[in-house]
């Protein structure tokens, strides 16, 4: 009895640790923020605490920003050269990927025109202005918001054929109440697991601790 109490006792304890390794490898994977339209790093104070708080560290914590007024193409670029640097930095051998509105383009260029894809394990689009967004149309002076208008040859590039390229794992949440992202069935993409949040704005995306919750476990997963 005494040997049969020990076998249980063990058995037990390894059941409960297995899962253990498994929660801490998936919360060590980097991310990588990616902002919209004049956006900066400080937009994603919020979605980075709702991350650690799920098991990340501060230092696997990323924020890329960009020329709102550039260029998309150079953008994506930057963005390539952003995530090599944090690959290095941490010795991981993919990031994940959680961009916002405009950050939809960067990524997207990223991912597949310019063979991100094989770099990035999960792609997070919030409210992204994947497919355009006729709100483009208040500042087509910018060369950033002509790519972002519907129907743009840079939307071509990154919508035709395969949206969601590689083994990457892609999902996108929009919401009808965005009021920026028009249509807000833009953000969706072909492939990916695409998510309606009921009623949400295009900023409050940003502070959403619930949605931001789900993106943090689609990423762990």
């Amino acid at each position: 009895m005494r040997r049969f109490l020990s076998a249980l006792a063990a058995l037990t304890a390894s059941l409960v640790l297995v899962p253990a390794p498994a929660a801490t490898a998936a919360t060590t994977t980097p991310v990588v923020f990616v902002h919209g339209y004049t956006g900066s790093a400080s937009n994603w104070v919020t979605a980075m605490s709702v991350f650690r708080a799920a098991g990340w560290s501060s230092s696997r914590l990323f924020a890329y920003e960009y020329n709102s007024y550039g260029d998309n193409t150079q953008n994506a670029r930057g963005l390539a050269t952003f995530v090599n640097d944090v690959k290095s930095r941490t010795g991981a051998s993919k990031v994940a990927i959680v961009n916002h509105s405009m950050g939809g383009l960067v990524s997207q260029y990223y991912l597949k025109v310019l063979g991100g894809n094989t770099s990035v394990s999960h792609l997070a689009s919030i409210a992204g202005a994947n497919h355009g967004t006729t709100a483009a149309g208040a500042c087509l002076i910018y060369e950033t918001c002509r790519q972002m208008y519907p129907g743009s040859s840079f939307i071509a590039q990154i919508s035709s054929g395969d949206e969601t390229p590689g083994s990457t794992r892609y999902a996108t949440w929009y919401s009808p109440c965005d009021g920026v992202i028009l249509p807000y069935t833009s953000t969706a993409l072909s492939g990916a697991s695409n998510n309606t949040v009921a009623c949400q704005t295009h900023i409050g995306f940003l502070a959403d601790t619930i949605v931001l919750s789900r993106i943090a476990d689609f990423v762990a997963s």
